[in-house]
């Protein structure tokens, strides 16, 4: 197999050696708007975080918190790209959540309580409830502008959560 682009790598370390390599495949760096790796800024600062996402970010990202403060950061963030002349959709606007999701009210307690965290807490400023109540949650997210939202899973041995979120919560979403 040829290397399309002509170019062969060499390198000596302490445990490898590679000679003539064509250095296959290539890394992807188209994923940024730079042609670079995509840059993921996020945060709560009201004035440095919007600037330096409007300046430097393909994504902006706000890490466990309710709606009205992701509507309230989303609409700084979407007035510092328009200061400096960007077109706000030219980013992904997204939201780090923690999902805790259950059949009834005693297994969503039951699951709140294995990672610590108090339901009415998750309910605000996560993911937290029946699968229902998680899909409408994250129509309200995307109502206040997110488009892709992460889902943290905190409690790693519970597979019947991951399974009840796959079955219930994906389709729909």
């Amino acid at each position: 197999m040829g290397d399309p682009g002509g170019e062969r790598y060499d390198f000596e370390g302490r445990h490898y050696r590679l000679a003539d390599s064509p250095a296959l495949p290539k890394p992807v760096q188209d994923g940024g708007r730079r042609g670079g790796p995509p840059v993921l800024v996020g945060g709560l600062g009201k004035k440095r975080t919007p600037a330096l996402a409007a300046a430097y970010a393909d994504e902006f990202n706000l890490p466990f918190v309710d709606v009205d403060t992701t509507r309230e950061q989303f609409g700084r963030v979407r007035a510092a790209c328009e200061d400096v002349g960007r077109d706000p959709s030219s980013l992904t606007w997204s939201n780090a959540l923690v999902l805790c999701v259950g059949t009834d009210e005693a297994e969503i307690a039951r699951r709140a309580g294995a990672i610590g965290r108090e339901v009415d807490e998750l309910r605000t400023n996560g993911l937290a409830g029946t699968p229902q109540e998680v899909v409408d949650k994250i129509g309200t997210y995307a109502e206040a502008g997110a488009q892709r939202v992460y889902l943290q899973v905190l409690d790693l041995a519970d597979l019947d959560h991951l399974h009840l979120v796959a079955e219930e919560v994906m389709p729909h979403v």
